[in-house]
């Protein structure tokens, strides 16, 4: 299926590796032109050449007229005021706007509520749900103007089924999802701009792995106990992979999904165990 994005500019934050990779991975076989943050200057730049050689592989595939995408790297802090100025003024890039946005910020730590103080629960909400909501705020308009915008934030499945300890994760990214609902839903939907959430379960990334970690130190079991245990309660009996969980966010990113808004998508090989 041709998700007729080619050509189209999209910002990808937390692209140097996991979901954000994913994403990122996804959009540029279809030819979409990048721009990738992570704060890790080194490992976004090999990242980046990855991509660089996909969509010029990608470019191949599809024939003679089609241009290879462009990869353009912000190292910075997408939580930032500056990193935010540094992602929207790269040199080289969408003069215009962007007219893709994956939001993704690395989730906070794990932890007991008990432990956590108020600049834990500040820094969780900037991250998690004021960032992306700075990233929408400085997009959208742009989009609406030009009749076409795709903006994708990357929650967590802990949106619709709390994880105890995640606290810190579930707070500001439900703060996040309550403010979707209704912006998606808000004038900018009739003028070809939509907004939505894509929730993840258990893939396997290293924020996984962080979070093994501590579910096995707080039950006092291996980590490799763990990892079984969780992927045997997981109807689809595995962890989703980034590959798998970028074809997803690159569809809602394409022409065939301009009637999908304010929605949450959820991908979690069926662990979330109710009909709504």
């Amino acid at each position: 299926m041709d998700l007729g994005i080619a050509g189209k500019w999209a910002l990808v934050c937390g692209a140097s590796k996991g979901l954000g990779r994913g994403c990122a991975e996804a959009l540029v076989r279809e030819g979409v032109n990048l721009v990738v943050n992570a704060r890790n200057a080194d490992e976004l730049q090999r990242t980046a050449t990855c991509l660089m050689a996909e969509g010029a592989a990608a470019a191949g595939v599809r024939g003679q007229n089609s241009s290879k995408p462009q990869v353009l790297v912000v190292a910075a802090d997408i939580t930032t005021p500056e990193g935010r100025a540094a992602a929207f003024g790269v040199a080289g890039g969408p003069g215009r706007g962007f007219d893709i946005v994956v939001t993704n910020a690395g989730g906070p730590p794990p932890g007991d509520f008990r432990g956590w103080n108020r600049d834990a629960w500040i820094s969780a909400v900037d991250a998690n749900m004021l960032t992306p909501i700075e990233l929408i705020r400085a997009t959208v308009d742009g989009m609406a103007g030009r009749g076409y915008g795709r903006i994708v934030n990357i929650t967590s499945s802990a949106v619709k089924a709390p994880i105890d300890i995640l606290g810190l994760s579930n707070g500001a990214r439900s703060g996040l999802t309550g403010f979707v609902a209704g912006v998606a839903r808000s004038a900018i939907a009739a003028r070809g701009v939509t907004l939505n959430n894509l929730l993840p379960g258990k893939f396997d990334t290293d924020r996984l792995a962080g979070t093994i970690d501590a579910a096995a130190a707080k039950a006092g079991r291996s980590v490799d106990d763990v990892r079984r245990a969780q992927q045997a309660a997981i109807p689809a009996g595995r962890y989703g992979t980034p590959q798998e969980f970028g074809a997803i966010c690159a569809f809602l990113c394409s022409v065939h999904a301009g009637y999908i808004t304010g929605q949450n998508i959820l991908a979690d090989g069926g662990a979330y165990p109710g009909t709504f």
